[in-house]
């Protein structure tokens, strides 16, 4: 009797970890309504040639195997919503960047079963006003938060990689 109820625990266990593991904490379509104060303007799709995704790929530090990248655009701004593995898992994250800076930082979907303090703004807050440097680096230091190392990286790698596709936007 004390083994099922100790394997019944045990599932339940599981299910309450990978429940906590897959948070949505705002939809795409709300993030990018909520920066254009309005209903979302049309997708743009960026087509990548091979010196983006090379760039892509140096600052990932592994392969990027997409062709093409959807932003949404009003003057002088872009929106970019882009994945990233922290530990083992995608995080989605909103990236909204005006005159090459970023405005604001947003985890959309947490995925990993620990490190989601990414999400709270004492963390993204740090990126804003980030700006990219010469070799595609953040102009600015992140700090990181104890036991989230592989979500800090995803999010700087995706503010990067968002800075460095709307200076290809913005230079076409």
């Amino acid at each position: 009797m004390k083994s099922i109820t100790l394997a019944c625990a045990s599932i339940l266990l599981c299910f309450s970890l990978q429940s906590q593991a897959d948070n949505t904490y705002q939809t795409t379509e709300d993030f990018i309504a909520s920066t254009f104060n309005s209903v979302a303007p049309k997708a743009n799709v960026l087509w990548l040639d091979s010196e983006s995704k090379k760039v892509i790929e140096e600052i990932l530090a592994h392969k990027f195997n997409k062709m093409r990248v959807r932003y949404w655009q009003q003057p002088q701004q872009t929106v970019w919503i882009l994945e990233e593995i922290g530990k083992e898992s995608p995080i989605t994250v909103g990236i909204h960047v005006k005159d090459s800076a970023i405005v604001q930082t947003k985890v959309l979907v947490y995925r990993e079963s620990r490190g989601d303090e990414v999400r709270h703004d004492f963390f993204t807050d740090q990126f804003k006003a980030a700006t990219l440097t010469a070799n595609y680096q953040l102009d600015k230091h992140i700090d990181g938060i104890t036991g989230a190392t592989l979500s800090v990286r995803a999010l700087t790698k995706l503010s990067r990689i968002a800075l460095y596709l709307d200076q290809q936007i913005n230079s076409q």
